[in-house]
Parts: C-alpha cells; structure tokens; sequence
C-alpha cells in the first residue's frame, strides 16, 4: 500500500468503524428488549400453569366424583375409542 492512500484508508476504516458500532449498540438494544420481553413472558406463563394445573385437578376430582356416584363417563370417550 502507498503512503499517499493511507490517509483515505484511515478515513475509510474510521467510517466502518461508527457504523459497526451503530450497528452493536442497535442489536444491544433489541436483544435487551427481547429479553424484558421474555422475561415478563414467562412470568405470565407461570402464572397461568398453576391456574391451569389446578383446574385440571378440580376435572379430575369431579370426575372421579361422578364415578363414585354412579354417572357414567362421558360417552364421547367411548366412541373414539370404538371407531365410531
């Protein structure tokens, strides 16, 4: 390389330079913001598995319930299981 072009080289890399780092500070944000995101995400989730957990347990014990007092299981089981 000639002495002459490296002026303009160093202007050239100096260019790059702000616009990777333009570039780094963007993703940085949006990788922030994704993570807050995830964050209040799975906080939602696991507010809702136990909700949900524990309404499958209220089916079940009313379903077992119901066993118990003789009301028979819901006949749309039994035809799945009978290929009908």
């Amino acid at each position: 390389m000639e002495w002459k072009h490296s002026g303009d080289m160093l202007k050239h890399l100096e260019k790059q330079r702000e616009i990777l780092m333009q570039a780094y500070r963007s993703l940085s944000h949006d990788l922030h913001t994704l993570q807050v995101e995830e964050e209040m995400l799975m906080r939602k989730l696991h507010e809702l598995v136990p909700a949900e957990h524990s309404s499958e347990k209220s089916n079940i014990a009313q379903s077992t319930a119901d066993n118990r007092e003789g009301v028979p299981p819901d006949a749309s089981a039994s035809e799945t299981h009978n290929g009908i």
